[in-house]
């Protein structure tokens, strides 16, 4: 190289009182030579493929909550993946394939590189794997290259398959801003059939309105604590609801294993405001669900077992009450101190963490794990 540069300082000095065709002396050297060859491969090739790594993720991680939000609140639909995995390709086009917990199918072993998701989490936990990889319009599935096969010793590269992969996990939530008033889990068992019957969640369009026998109606009472079938022993009895503490908004957070009650049967205003705004919205809100109640009168403390989503279509209570929107027979059914809705299933925000003890009974979150 030194006697080539040696060799060219003459020819260059000359051309240096000519500066016409001197960058198209230096393009020929830096061609001859395989530098801008070697830029080439490096700036477009790996950036192509950085770039691809880049949408694939994407579409991974698009596709894995997706694919959990639907598992979460109806039935699993693995292939969405696909849609959402080939809506974040510039290009319209990646492989999708997804396996998970229960109807989703085993995950294979985790490879443990950067391209592959975590391993599994413990067993009981929902959760998602998508792996995305790179689809062509021509049906292959590698990025071609533009000019690292022209790099010496380099021919017989045909291009590079791109990896990503996404996991997410589902679950019930340890903590939620809640509304003020709670219901047994004997009651939650028979209005959902332990949690396999659930009301469409709003909005209402693109969901149909629910079927009015889903409306259930709620008395208030303290339940006679008998339980029920599935309920550890003193559960209160299905058809009860109970007033929590009110924090002036008609909204309590639970963020451990008991909250504090309310005494009475009057409304406050805050829940006045509340349910009238839920009920005219069709509005979804989140219901503490309990095991047991201890305590009497203002110190009477509920342990919880998880959390509702449930849809209030009516109530009556003294002097405050609205028509039933889905069922209207409940309006005679109970003339006070009833809660009128159907329990469906929602996403709960997540800003929130995932519950060791609390099972899902139709409030979820969902996060990206991997």
């Amino acid at each position: 190289m030194r006697n080539l540069i040696l060799g060219l300082a003459r020819p260059l000095r000359l051309l240096g009182r000519d500066e016409r065709g001197v960058i198209g002396v230096l393009v020929g050297l830096l061609l001859g030579c395989g530098v801008l060859v070697g830029l080439g491969a490096m700036v477009i090739d790996v950036g192509q493929l950085y770039q691809e790594r880049a949408e694939l993720q994407n579409g991974a991680d698009a596709a894995s909550l997706a694919v959990a939000k639907s598992c979460a609140t109806g039935t699993c639909t693995p292939g969405i993946a696909v849609t959402y995995a080939d809506a974040n390709s510039s290009h319209g086009l990646a492989a999708a394939s997804v396996c998970g917990s229960g109807s989703l199918g085993t995950c294979p072993a985790s490879t443990g590189l950067i391209t592959d998701c975590p391993a599994a989490p413990p067993a009981g936990t929902n959760y998602v794997d998508v792996h995305t990889s790179t689809a062509t319009s021509g049906g292959g599935t590698v990025i071609p290259p533009l000019f690292a096969d022209a790099l010496l010793g380099n021919g017989n590269y045909k291009g590079t398959k791109v990896l990503a992969c996404s996991q997410a996990e589902w679950g019930g939530p340890a903590v939620v801003q809640g509304t003020s008033f709670t219901i047994s889990a004997c009651e939650w068992d028979q209005a959902t059939s332990h949690g396999t019957v659930y009301a469409p969640p709003p909005p209402y369009p693109p969901n149909s309105l629910p079927s009015s026998s889903l409306d259930q109606e709620l008395n208030l009472g303290a339940g006679s604590g008998g339980g029920c079938t599935g309920e550890p022993a003193g559960s209160d009895a299905a058809g009860n609801f109970g007033w929590a503490q009110d924090n002036g908004n008609c909204t309590l957070v639970v963020n451990s294993g008991t909250f504090p009650g309310k005494t009475g049967a009057s409304v406050t205003s805050g829940c006045q405001t509340a349910l009238a705004a839920d009920q005219a919205n069709k509005t979804l809100i989140y219901l503490p669900v309990y095991t047991s109640v201890s305590g009497t009168g203002a110190n009477a403390v509920y342990t919880v077992k998880g959390f509702a989503a449930f849809v209030v279509t009516g109530y009556s209570q003294p002097g405050f009450s609205a028509s039933d929107w889905l069922n209207p027979a409940n309006n005679s059914n109970c003339p006070f101190k009833c809660i009128d809705g159907y329990f469906t299933q929602g996403l709960v925000s997540a800003t929130g963490s995932f519950s060791s003890t609390n099972p899902d009974l139709g409030a979820s979150i969902i996060k990206l794990t991997g």
